[in-house]
């Protein structure tokens, strides 16, 4: 064997490292990550074309190397353009300071000098769990002229009625044409303000959010202003694998550093919610959203930059809503938007059509969706080809040519992109999430390739509609086979005298490779095993000292523990003197009293609310949505994620307990609506409104007189108005 020196073949390796600390690290730099990354993919592949590839071969040959070559070729084309994405990031907040002050000055002149914003709340078939949240949480904005309408393509009689009670508007359409663009676009002939935002159904905005967005709508090249998709609950990587305080959600890599990296190219995009549009956008290009594709929304963000129209993205956490809550519920999420991505390719509208730039081409390309499932798939099965049939995906390798060229390649991609998105990005997380999505998701991208028409649009399931509890036995199943094919790999080539590899020196490196790929199977299996979801309400952490009052007379005050909608958990430096049972008033800022009675004493004293009036359990709803969220916050190290995620399998509680047995609630007749459009207006004045933010008066939502109406919604007296919350920084 042709042996290298020492020194010579691992000093690539000892240059991208060092490169990476120094500019990772020592003097930090973008540019000089970015470079190095680059640089080592150029470097390997002059020798993976050059050198592995048996070119004078013949097709029986050549099939395989090339196979997965074409597939390591589209992964690294990929990764170029995440390195060009990565390399401008924006930070628009001391924009939306700037903005917010105006609209503030604005504001305090005159009400009217701010302009109106349509909100809609796009529903098909979500319970009233999760839209009322939704509706109160968008009756709340702090904003003078916001007209807060429900789109109900579900035309359920439960919904025009909640509205109705609520002081929202109400719209429904005869058919589902053209499914949630068709709902929205449906919605924009019966409404008249030259703003609106979308929310969808399960995300409650921040009191702040059009205070915070409106502003920059001053640049008249702007048509959308985007917000994150941020979540108050965690999402089934989390919950199954028992890492909800370890790791944030899977979305934050795309939401913090892929979206603030693609707003420096003036490529970021509207993501169906969390969104303000400016309504001339919607006529300049044809009167409302594109309904060519389930993602309607990349399909609006394409046809506004063929305007000259720019989306502009503020990467701040102003809604918040629901991950997917079960498994069974993210891979219909996630299949929606893999049809969707690549059914724009096969539109003149899409990112091959005409009228965009080279860069905006590019990144719009939904090819991340085809590559990410293929690489996972080949980086499994290219070590069991290679130990089970002797099909190698290279030739005239051995180990020190692997170490000079493929693990430099390793290194800086998983430690440049680390080190481009801090606290954002986790290698071992995004693998095992990647192998998971592979086996349910690469199916469909390629199906939708060949077919990209007919597919039905699929509604996530949320909330109590959202199941769990059921094991994932596809991807179970599957990896258990994987597993098992990697063990006879192994086992079949121990022995000299029967082994089927003929290049005995990559053993040790194709067997470690093996390994790494079943430490991952083994948490995606772990992640299929579906935890219930016992809790009907999340819990967020206690903010601020609350008192609790008892019939005795005692008061008792703490500031630690957790609070839903359907209680309180309370922690207490001294037993309590509570009773079980005994009926408690809790005095919680901006909702006033709630009662309740205790479910538990002691040290951690725990009430269940009895809400005596609707009216307070709405002010609760607002007073826990609408304001900051501590959840999904932490930003944990690489390798501090890394290592929760591998002692999981030392902890792991592989058992799934099964919730006590309770009669089922029989569920309520669904009545619906006739196949007519409904319009019912909002109330005069908005229920829930937050207050004006220096004279705390209720904000009137300003319907225009002219609009078309059916029904009116009832006008109910306004509350005790909420304080407006405090930007940090500004004036209140």
């Amino acid at each position: 064997m042709n042996t290298l020196p020492l020194i010579e073949t691992l000093a690539p390796l000892a240059v991208v490292l060092g490169a990476l600390i120094l500019f990772g690290g020592v003097r930090y730099s973008r540019a000089g990550i970015i470079a190095t990354v680059g640089t080592t993919i150029l470097y390997y592949l002059h020798w993976r074309i050059t050198r592995t590839i048996p070119w004078s071969g013949g097709p029986g040959d050549l099939w395989w190397p090339l196979l997965c070559l074409t597939v390591e070729l589209a992964a690294l084309f990929d990764a170029a353009i995440l390195l060009a994405i990565l390399s401008r990031p924006t930070d628009r907040s001391a924009e939306a300071d700037a903005g917010e002050a105006l609209l503030r000055a604005r504001w305090t002149e005159s009400p009217t000098k701010l302009p109106a914003v349509d909100v809609f709340i796009a529903t098909y078939d979500e319970p009233r769990d999760v839209l009322e949240k939704t509706i109160l949480g968008c009756l709340a904005l702090n904003w003078p002229d916001a007209r807060i309408w429900v789109l109900d393509d579900g035309r359920r009689q439960w919904v025009h009625d909640l509205c109705v009670a609520k002081g929202a508007g109400y719209i429904n359409r005869p058919d589902n044409k053209g499914a949630k663009a068709g709902n929205i676009n449906h919605a924009l002939t019966l409404t008249t303000a030259p703003y609106v935002a979308v929310f969808d159904a399960d995300f409650v905005p921040r009191r702040d959010f059009l205070l915070r967005t409106m502003g920059f709508f001053e640049d008249e090249k702007i048509g959308i202003v985007q917000i994150p998709h941020s979540f108050y609950n965690h999402d089934p990587m989390q919950t199954n694998l028992g890492l909800q305080q370890a790791m944030p959600d899977d979305q934050r890599f795309f939401f913090e550093a892929i979206m603030p990296g693609r707003d420096g190219w003036d490529a970021s995009f509207c993501c169906g919610s969390n969104s303000v549009t400016r309504r001339k956008l919607f006529e300049d290009i044809g009167g409302g959203l594109p309904e060519g594709s389930i993602t309607e929304d990349m399909l609006l963000t394409l046809a506004s930059l063929r305007q000259g129209y720019v989306t502009r993205y503020l990467n701040e956490p102003l809604a918040y809503g629901l991950a997917a809550e079960s498994t069974a519920a993210f891979f219909v999420q996630r299949q929606r938007w893999a049809q969707g991505a690549i059914q724009i390719l096969y539109l003149k509208e899409g990112p091959l059509g005409p009228g965009l730039k080279l860069r905006h081409r590019f990144m719009f390309l939904p090819s991340a969706w085809v590559t990410q499932g293929l690489q996972s798939a080949f980086a499994i099965l290219m070590p069991i080809m290679f130990m089970l049939f002797n099909l190698s995906p290279m030739i005239d390798v051995d180990l020190p040519s692997l170490t000079r060229y493929l693990l430099p390649l390793v290194l800086a991609l998983l430690v440049g992109i680390t080190l481009l998105a801090p606290g954002r990005y986790y290698p071992l997380a995004a693998q095992v999430l990647a192998v998971f999505q592979m086996f349910r998701i690469l199916p469909v991208v390629l199906k939708t390739l060949i077919k990209p028409r007919g597919h039905v649009f699929k509604v996530t399931p949320k909330g109590s509609a959202a199941g769990g509890g059921n094991w994932e036995t596809r991807v179970l199943f599957s990896c258990l086979f994987l597993i098992a094919a990697s063990v006879a790999g192994m086992v079949a080539n121990m022995g000299a005298d029967y082994r089927i590899v003929v290049q005995d020196e990559l053993l040790p490196m194709v067997s470690f490779w093996l390994l790494l790929n079943m430490l991952v199977m083994i948490l995606v299996a772990m992640m299929c095993l579906e935890k219930p979801r016992i809790r009907g309400e999340e819990r967020f952490e206690i903010q601020q000292p609350l008192s609790l009052l008892s019939d005795a007379g005692h008061m008792i005050t703490s500031g630690k523990g957790d609070i839903s909608l359907s209680g309180l958990g309370m922690e207490v430096d001294e037993p309590a003197d509570l009773a079980i049972g005994e009926r408690v008033q809790v005095v919680l800022p901006e909702v006033g009293i709630v009662r309740g009675f205790v479910r538990r004493t002691g040290r951690r004293i725990g009430v269940a609310f009895d809400f005596h009036s609707e009216e307070a359990r709405d002010r609760l709803i607002v007073w826990l949505f609408t304001n900051r969220i501590q959840v999904n916050t932490q930003r944990p190290s690489a390798l501090a994620v890394a290592g929760a995620v591998i002692r999981r399998l030392w902890a792991a509680d592989l058992t799934v307990q099964a919730l006590p047995a309770t009669a089922p609630e029989p569920e309520a007749p669904q009545i619906k609506l006739s196949a007519a459009t409904r319009l019912v207006q909002p109330a005069a004045v908005r229920k829930l409104a937050a207050a004006n933010f220096d004279t705390g008066i209720a904000i009137a939502s300003g319907s225009a007189e002219n609009e078309p109406q059916e029904e009116t919604g009832a006008l109910h007296p306004a509350p005790l108005p909420l304080p407006a919350p405090r930007h940090a920084g500004l004036a209140g």
